[in-house]
């Protein structure tokens, strides 16, 4: 049975397939970008900006305010559309990701845009730098917390692995890993490019708590972190389980919509699809 009220529930449900229907509009608009990952990251997403994280967009640059690290950073524009829903900036404004002089690049750049925290696009790099955060909050005796989102993907770099030994080392318990275990990369799944099970027992050895989770439920999301937040004595890594382009039909778990660009018909069954959910949600009100 759930700890939390179903209405509750299904509104972060609706904000999801909301800030779905934004990113279609928006890389229809810009002919560029990338969905598969946006897709399979949008609930959690939702549960970050409307639920967990400590923050306030009127006053970006609170001193206490929860750090989200977007190591992934291709998959912005559903971050965007959180943003901009949440009163970062004009929701008008996601109509220029990636033009020319837009504060909305392909991949998020920190002294562009108030309230990112982080410039990204190497991948592999968010978790060093949200470990490096969590213990300069450690050593100030600073109480926010940092959330990092990663791709499984880029558990192909080294330099993550670096971050993974010292986040341990340090018992950085104001950190929380996330990530997108859609199975996916540019080329291919990963299974056949990399293998990166046993992923979970890799994490358990290198002393992280580790939680495995369905990245769409967001009941098991939302008690996730509620286990995070009780965890003291070590870094968390929540592995959500997800499928790229969850919600599309054509997209789901096809590895080609990484990165490909929807045409305008597609783009149109795109939206028919995510409005005819949203209907489905409202009766279950």
């Amino acid at each position: 049975m759930s700890m939390r009220k179903i209405s509750d529930l299904i509104k972060l449900q609706e904000k999801a397939l909301e800030l779905k229907v934004s990113v279609i509009r928006m890389l229809d608009k810009a002919d560029a970008g990338h969905v598969g990952g946006a897709f399979s990251m949008a609930d959690l997403m939702v549960a970050l900006y409307y639920n967990i994280a400590k923050i306030d967009p009127k006053n970006p640059d609170w001193e206490e305010r929860d750090r989200l690290i977007l190591s992934n950073g291709h998959i912005c524009p559903v971050r965007y559309a959180a943003m901009a829903e949440s009163g970062y900036f004009p929701v008008e404004e996601l109509k220029t990701l990636r033009k020319m002089g837009s504060r909305l690049q392909g991949h998020p750049e920190r002294t562009r845009l108030t309230g990112v925290e982080t410039t990204s696009g190497p991948l592999g790099s968010g978790l060093a730098q949200a470990a490096g955060i969590a213990w300069a909050a450690k050593m100030d005796e600073k109480r926010f917390r940092i959330y990092c989102i990663c791709s499984d993907a880029e558990h192909d770099e080294g330099n993550h692995w670096e971050g993974v030994l010292f986040a341990a080392k340090y018992k950085l318990s104001n950190l929380t890993l996330i990530i997108d275990r859609n199975n996916i990369q540019s080329d291919g799944f990963t299974k056949d490019i990399l293998p990166l099970e046993p992923l979970e027992d890799k994490y358990n050895s290198f002393g992280w708590h580790v939680l495995n989770i369905d990245g769409h439920n967001f009941e098991e999301i939302l008690t996730s972190i509620d286990h995070a937040k009780a965890t003291y004595e070590k870094p968390t890594v929540i592995i959500a389980h997800t499928i790229p382009g969850k919600g599309i039909s054509f997209m789901e778990n096809k590895f080609e919509w990484h990165s490909k660009v929807l045409d305008k018909k597609q783009a149109n069954l795109a939206l028919k699809e995510l409005e005819a959910k949203t209907k489905e949600i409202k009766t279950k009100k």
